[in-house]
């Protein structure tokens, strides 16, 4: 067969187009820091690319939700520690109520008033709120959950026949956590007098009718066995999120590793790459101009 000389030359051109080729596709990813620069680059690299891009986009959305969740459970958890805390200090006071021949009336007045103060911190701890929202409101579009004034809930939810709307966060693909409690949950039921009923009895019968302390005391005792179970669900809630926490931690690293494992380059090996096809490059042009028949300027030498 005979091999013509536009033949030779256009079988020579494209040889060292392809090495160019193969030197810009180099130097691209060299310039990127990307193996993949356009689909095209390596389709199933690049199906690879965007599923994992998707699960790390979605895994730091719910590390979003987790921190979100964290901040509202160790709010609550604070506010039902301190509220503990000075319900037993108000069981205390009660108890010292309860003894008719010891307290004069000024120092029954002391203890009304102590308690009376007690139950505004009470209401104030209620009405501790995150972002703008109040932890124990449930989903209301208020500023408080409680009236400081009467102490009336004016949350949504849990009270008044209105049934409790759970506010979760969902912290993984099958997993949604919990993280609000209502007033009523928390404090009882107002139609039924709730803490902040309790505690206001107790200012007003320290006084007048300290013989009924007796029955409050035993109510608040009910009270504060219902802070601490809600306190202790709180904490069980916040150790699941933690856990999710920790989870998402891990799965962000591995999937940003198997990202970049699918993306990035590996630099050396580019180097390298890119040198060889350069001394290719090089090769193929001194073959093709011996191999090329020479020009009339070669015979005008």
């Amino acid at each position: 067969m005979r091999i013509t000389q536009r033949a030779l030359a256009v079988t020579s051109l494209q040889g060292l187009n392809r090495n160019m080729d193969a030197i810009a596709k180099l130097q691209t990813q060299l310039t990127s820091g990307k193996t993949i620069n356009k689909p095209s680059d390596d389709p199933t690299g690049t199906n690879a690319a965007m599923q994992t891009r998707q699960e790390l986009a979605g895994a730091t959305q719910y590390a979003r939700n987790i921190s979100d969740g964290i901040g509202m459970l160790d709010a609550t958890d604070s506010a039902l520690q301190n509220m503990i805390t000075q319900v037993q200090n108000v069981r205390a006071l009660t108890v010292r109520g309860l003894n008719d021949g010891v307290n004069s009336e000024a120092a029954r007045v002391a203890i009304a008033t102590e308690v009376s103060g007690i139950r505004a911190s009470l209401l104030g701890l209620a009405n501790t709120s995150v972002q703008g929202t109040p932890i124990f409101g449930g989903v209301t579009s208020g500023a408080i959950a409680y009236d400081a004034g009467t102490g009336t809930y004016v949350g949504f939810g849990g009270a008044g026949g209105v049934p409790v709307v759970p506010v979760n966060r969902q912290v993984s693909d099958a997993d949604a956590v919990r993280v609000d409690i209502t007033g009523p949950e928390a404090f009882g039921d107002p139609a039924a007098g709730d803490l902040f009923a309790i505690v206001q009895a107790i200012v007003t019968d320290v006084v007048s009718d300290p013989g009924a302390l007796a029955g409050h005391l035993d109510d608040l005792d009910v009270a504060l066995d219902r802070l601490l179970a809600v306190a202790a669900d709180i904490g069980t809630r916040t150790s699941r999120i933690e856990t999710a926490q920790q989870v998402n931690s891990d799965l962000q690293l591995s999937l940003t590793t198997r990202s970049a494992q699918i993306e990035n380059v590996d630099l050396p090996k580019t180097i390298m790459n890119l040198q060889m096809q350069q001394v290719g490059y090089e090769a193929a042009l001194g073959a093709t101009a011996k191999a090329l028949q020479p020009t009339l300027l070669d015979f005008l030498r």
